[in-house]
């Protein structure tokens, strides 16, 4: 079980809708950065989000995206940018700063 998928991802219309708000009043300080990534994700910049990128996925695969913290909002424009795609989305809250502070590692860190 995963608290990932205890609630439906939004539609991809409302998904669209919300995360094209978010950017209009919301700016980051850096574009994403592959220093550090949690363990299992793939770091994809955002310019290689695309159809036919996304198209190696399985149909309904749920795509979890992240940046650097709460002062980056590069997991909105990658959230918007899927949404648009059609493709179900949600952003994992606090980014790398929410993770690091958990406590969790980082991939590398504990192989």
């Amino acid at each position: 079980m995963s608290y990932v998928t205890d609630f439906p991802a939004a539609a991809p219309q409302e998904a669209v809708a919300h995360f094209a708000h978010r950017l209009s009043v919301e700016t980051d300080c850096a574009e994403q950065f592959a220093r550090r990534h949690i363990p299992g994700a793939l770091h994809m910049p955002r310019a290689a989000i695309n159809a036919q990128s996304m198209a190696q996925w399985p149909t309904g695969t749920l795509f979890v995206v992240y940046c650097a913290g709460p002062h980056c909002n590069g997991a909105d424009r990658a959230a918007l940018t899927l949404s648009r795609l059609g493709l179900p989305v949600k952003i994992m809250l606090g980014g790398i700063t929410g993770w690091a502070d958990e406590g969790f590692a980082f991939a590398g860190e504990d192989e």
